[in-house]
């Protein structure tokens, strides 16, 4: 199969803060793929706008993580799961042709010096971290719903609150998922990467940031466009090497590094 055909985009939230953030997800990848079908998963099919999603499905049972769910009843052959604190950037291009030849594709989380983002009950390497579940690309392969299975049954079994701790362990131990890394600008979690590429060096294409949440928590005003992100990131990057600093971090432009995460005790 190639080009777009069996190609879709999903959504899962629940509650109508989650759902109405799906919602401006939706509408920025509409802006960019206006062919692509567009699917949510919601237990609030009242707040979707008439004519932005292609179908609207139930949740079969909804909590914090309905998307381990929700992924493998996706209508699509090749599926692009977006969680709702996301903008799409620009074109998707050619990215559905990843899951022509792997079963998965996500990006790296970040923070991965930090203990949480090593979280696991199998020891894996620094250089093996947890997955970014935020931006998920599947196909509708055994091999990938059975993996989707497992994941969401071992996060049950285990009484986990955080997915991608179980997602790490899993693709550690299978040994039969083929699993693609996607660049970062697919799941653009640092917005301040943009000052730091080249202009040659990406195509920022998925915007992923937990400020798009902060008025869910009574942390100022909803935040919608991308530059007023950018702007919000870098005050908050300078905030946490003052920080560092303060703990006593020191050192050159890379040492640095090795030094903050000591001087934060996440060594």
């Amino acid at each position: 199969m190639s080009g777009r055909e069996g190609c879709g985009a999903i959504w899962v939230a629940t509650g109508a803060d989650y759902t109405d953030l799906a919602v401006q997800s939706a509408r920025s990848l509409r802006v960019h793929e206006p062919d692509l079908p567009l699917d949510l998963f919601t237990d609030r099919p009242d707040l979707a706008p008439p004519g932005l999603f292609d179908r609207l499905h139930p949740v079969p049972d909804p909590h914090p993580r309905a998307k381990l769910d929700c992924m493998a009843l996706t209508r699509f052959d090749r599926t692009l799961f977006l969680d709702a604190d996301t903008l799409v950037l620009g074109p998707l291009d050619d990215l559905f042709d990843i899951a022509l030849r792997f079963d998965l594709a996500m990006a790296h989380d970040v923070r991965r010096a930090s203990r949480l983002i090593r979280e696991g009950s199998v020891p894996t390497p620094y250089a093996f971290p947890q997955l970014n579940s935020g931006v998920v690309l599947f196909r509708r392969s055994p091999a990938a719903l059975a993996f989707l299975a497992r994941w969401a049954a071992r996060f049950r079994e285990t009484g986990a609150t955080r997915d991608q701790t179980v997602l790490k362990d899993l693709l550690w131990e299978d040994e039969t998922i083929r699993f693609h890394v996607l660049p970062p600008e697919f799941n653009l979690r640092r917005l301040p990467l943009l000052d730091a590429w080249e202009p040659l060096d990406a195509r920022p294409t998925i915007l992923h940031s937990h400020r798009l949440l902060d008025h869910l928590r009574g942390k100022g005003p909803r935040l919608t466009d991308p530059l007023v992100l950018l702007a919000e990131e870098r005050r908050m990057l300078a905030e946490e090497w003052r920080a560092a600093e303060a703990a006593g971090a020191g050192g050159d432009a890379i040492g640095r590094f090795r030094s903050a995460q000591r001087a934060l005790g996440e060594e």
